[in-house]
């Protein structure tokens, strides 16, 4: 101990040399060499791991352990680290089909941007325009838009936009508004330096545009509205409602009022048969959000989709519709991931959107057997998400968005067990009791050695709530 001590010391020192000179040291190699010693925890498995994430064979440690690397901590630093397993379990990672797809250069990003589907060039459209609206998404969504902005900006200013006339839009819907730290971490702090951003505001400041045919009457932020130019930037993953995130979603939710997010959501969602996972054709939410879209004027959109690591590996731009369209093909292709059924332990870890962590769920109902063990992995300090209009939490529990364990009969169909070193009291009631919590990973093997005597059968899902099943496209 007081070698890794005197080991870190030196690192720490090293860092902090490092820090007086312009070169600039990740947030990685803080932890690397502070962590330990000022008393910062510990990471899972105590360790971060070594070489590539996720390699194709799960490697065999010394004291009879299997190691398996996944990324946590989206925003902060998309970190590395190790869950370790006993070496006599069958360990399974699932990975999607993308999995490792190459991420784009900034070259590559610009000539997509230059090529649009379905509408004219940003630098055609933007000849003659005064003023400039640009839409992004908050951080319960894992998109890069920082390395997309700045080159949206360039064409905008090339077209002869002023940087005065050139603002940005947090599309956060009927989600908690962003703050200054929030908003660089995704536009990158340049932009927010020498551009203007607002939050949209769901209760006021709001513009009539017209009627759906769902009968949801458009009230659209005034702001991006009085824009002459409006562009939209989101990502595009899976989505059990609309199909995939992205596209018109920029607009609603995104930039509506909470009475006709509540129409699409609550009204038109319920009970219909047509929403679902890669429903983007005849979900009649989603058709209800494009003519939500069309009803703003969107002049431009950009749809990112991000491979494991939350990088760019695809870029579609143009029209709202059309493009996201296009971009929805390639994240079925990437993103689309085998299930393992009737695992005995499930490991479902919610990288890279943790704040939605529920939405690794989906992939513990289709993979653990009846009376198997399920974890969950929410490794990121601002934990579950905060605050939706639509779904305000009450004293007794209940929250909407709770994670919900499926019953057979009377009994639990199986045991839930919790992993994160961050969660607060506020969130347990987010989980079905019975619901195991467990701070360090060295607890959560000793809850799951105690279920489960001999061999188990391990699935690992690495990227939760990115990967989808194997499910094609509506049409």
């Amino acid at each position: 101990m007081k070698n890794m001590e005197t080991i870190q010391s030196k690192n720490l020192q090293r860092v902090l040399h490092r820090g007086k000179s312009d070169k600039m040291f990740s947030r990685r190699e803080f932890l690397l060499a502070a962590g330990f010693g000022l008393g910062l925890p510990s990471l899972i498995g105590t360790a971060f791991s070594a070489g590539k994430n996720l390699s194709d064979s799960v490697p065999l440690l010394k004291g009879n352990r299997k190691s398996v690397s996944i990324l946590t901590h989206e925003f902060l630093g998309d970190i590395e680290e190790r869950i370790d397993l006993p070496a006599s379990w069958e360990v399974n990672v699932m990975k999607m089909a993308g999995h490792g797809a190459t991420k784009m250069s900034s070259d590559q990003i610009l000539e997509r941007l230059r090529n649009p589907v379905g509408t004219r060039t940003l630098r055609e459209l933007a000849a003659g325009k005064k003023t400039a609206v640009i839409t992004f998404d908050d951080l319960t969504r894992p998109t890069p838009i920082a390395e997309v902005a700045p080159l949206v900006v360039s064409e905008l200013e090339s077209a002869g936009i002023a940087k005065e006339g050139i603002f940005f839009i947090g599309s956060v819907g009927a989600h908690r508004t962003l703050e200054g730290g929030e908003v660089a971490k995704k536009l990158g702090s340049r932009l927010v330096r020498e551009h203007k951003w607002f939050n949209h505001n769901t209760f006021t400041s709001l513009q009539d545009v017209g009627e759906t045919s769902y009968k949801n009457r458009v009230l659209i932020n005034e702001m991006f509205m009085g824009a002459d130019l409006r562009i939209t930037i989101s990502g595009v993953k899976v989505h059990s409602i609309a199909g995939y995130g992205g596209g018109s979603k920029a607009i609603l939710p995104g930039l509506a009022a909470l009475t006709t997010i509540q129409m699409n959501h609550g009204k038109i969602a319920s009970n219909n048969k047509s929403v679902g996972e890669a429903r983007i054709f005849k979900n009649d939410v989603k058709l209800d959000m494009n003519e939500a879209a069309r009803l703003a004027k969107v002049d431009f959109s950009v749809q990112i989709v991000y491979n494991d690591k939350r990088e760019i590996c695809r870029i579609v731009a143009g029209d709202i519709i059309d493009a996201h369209v296009a971009a929805s093909r390639e994240a079925n292709k990437l993103h689309r991931t085998p299930t393992l059924r009737n695992a005995d332990i499930v490991i479902a870890n919610a990288y890279p959107q943790v704040s939605q962590g529920s939405k690794a769920q989906a992939w513990i109902n289709r993979s653990v057997r009846d009376d198997g063990t399920a974890v969950l992995i929410l490794q990121h300090p601002d934990g579950l998400m905060g605050y939706h209009y639509l779904y305000p939490p009450t004293m007794k529990g209940g929250d909407p968005l709770a994670i919900l364990t499926p019953k057979s009969g009377k009994q639990q169909r199986f045991q839930m067990i919790v992993y994160s070193q961050y969660l607060q009291k506020r969130e347990f009631s987010s989980f079905t009791p019975g619901t195991k919590f467990a701070h360090t990973w060295e607890d959560v093997i000793s809850i799951l050695q105690s279920r489960h005597k001999g061999d188990s059968r391990v699935a690992v899902y690495p990227y939760a709530t990115l990967q989808h099943a194997e499910t094609d496209l509506d049409g």
